[in-house]
């Protein structure tokens, strides 16, 4: 069997492009790109990999799984329909350099490619992060909304520590550390986004300020002395909440919990839980499907 490299690629409505975006990535383990056509509205969301010729019926089978189950959570990525092609890789080189632009935080922070022209300006924290297999470059909802909190929540002058639990590309340790949170902790259970985190560390010239480290959230201590003015969770809505306890132990009094990764149809139930644990809602935002939240101590 000979290996080619694949445009994986999904139907789907604007509606769920954001949904549809986070199910490739998760499945592949790639950073996908979007494509709306002007005219009809449709959506296209596409990802590049190595695929060999037997392997090409399976995915199909995996990823009409996982949109039956998208489906079953209340988000409805009709059409949904799976194609998979083979390529140049000249193609998948210089495609998602189009999707993937710079995003300007105001005149705290841009965030970058490597291969965007585009300057900060004066007094504005440069971040560059090009997409890769780490989930995390700021086009996301969930990762934009982290982003613009801890904008929101960093405090001129004043020394504040930041946690970024399930950490991916390491984006948001690495945005903190840019606009000067510090110690800035930041883990990952999956060892792949532990190098690439430490690369990306090393590629903003933050490999002393920022070192990943592999953790995973379900068996952190229940206890810590160690509490952040800042927590960052950007995951699954059911791991938000069995692991609840976790995440507030390592909150510093006063400090903001940053919750993303949820569906619409699931922050209510986090909202429910993180205020029955001591928590007010102090900002949310809602992007297509996804909501998101940050909490402070009642």
């Amino acid at each position: 069997m000979t290996a080619y490299l694949r445009q994986i690629s999904i139907g789907t409505n604007a509606l769920a492009e954001e949904a549809v975006t986070e199910l490739l990535e998760h499945e592949l383990g790639q950073t996908p790109s979007a494509y709306q056509d002007a005219r009809t509205g449709a959506v296209t969301v596409s990802v590049y990999c190595q695929l060999e010729d037997g392997e090409v019926a399976g995915m199909k089978r995996q990823l009409r799984g996982a949109l039956t189950e998208l489906g079953e959570d209340g988000v409805d990525p009709a059409p949904g329909q799976v194609r998979i092609r083979r390529v140049p890789a000249q193609d998948w080189s210089e495609s998602w350099k189009r999707h993937f632009r710079p995003i300007d935080l105001g005149r705290a922070l841009l965030v970058k490619p490597t291969w965007s022209t585009r300057q900060p300006r004066p007094g504005q924290a440069l971040l560059v992060l090009d997409p890769g297999m780490s989930f995390g470059t700021g086009q996301h909802a969930t990762t934009h909304f982290c982003l613009e909190q801890l904008v929101a929540c960093r405090r001129a002058g004043e020394a504040q520590s930041l946690l970024d639990a399930g950490m991916g590309s390491g984006i948001l340790a690495l945005a903190g550390a840019k606009l000067g949170y510090g110690p800035v902790q930041a883990f990952d259970f999956d060892p792949d986004c532990v190098r690439i985190a430490t690369e990306n560390a090393a590629l903003n010239g933050l490999a002393a300020e920022v070192k990943p480290f592999a953790a995973d959230v379900t068996r952190l201590p229940r206890r810590s002395a160690e509490k952040f003015a800042v927590v960052c969770a950007n995951l699954i809505y059911d791991l938000l909440i069995a692991e609840r306890d976790r995440l507030l132990a390592r909150l510093a009094p006063g400090g903001d919990l940053v919750l993303a990764g949820i569906l619409t149809t699931q922050f209510p139930q986090v909202q429910a839980a993180f205020e029955a644990g001591g928590l007010r809602l102090a900002a949310a935002k809602t992007r297509k499907e996804w909501r998101s939240g940050r909490f402070r101590w009642k």
